[in-house]
């Protein structure tokens, strides 16, 4: 039986989680594909943000599921409407500290960073 590829989508205030966000998925028994694991944190940011952007919304669309982990960063939220606009899959996990678990939540009990709440507000306008 194939594995869902998934795409992990976090903030990058969440970057230094990038490999347990990895190791949660296939202990999932599904393949994680990690933008921070593929692009080492963008590169340095020497790299455009919108090229990033474009090629987090090619792999998206390449994966069988998103799933997102804790706060919703702007970018963040661009990948969910990508997500939403092709029928892709969406879960959503909190992420708790101490110690470190990730626990699925439903869309409603997400929560966003100012910059992602103040893009929904002008898109519920």
């Amino acid at each position: 039986m194939a594995k869902k590829l998934v795409f992990t989508a976090m903030s990058k205030r969440r970057y230094y989680l990038k490999g347990h966000v990895a190791k949660f998925v296939f202990d999932q028994g599904s393949i994680p594909l990690n933008p921070f694991l593929c692009y080492d944190y963008f590169l340095l940011d020497t790299i455009e943000r919108d090229k990033v952007r474009e090629a987090n919304f090619e792999l998206i669309s390449r994966c069988d599921e998103l799933w997102v982990f804790g706060e919703v960063s702007d970018g963040v939220l661009k990948e969910i409407l990508f997500a939403k606009n092709r029928g892709i899959p969406i879960r959503y996990f909190k992420i708790v500290d101490e110690p470190l678990k990730f626990i699925e939540i439903s869309e409603e009990e997400v929560e966003y960073e100012e910059e992602a709440l103040e893009i929904l507000r002008r898109l519920r306008k």
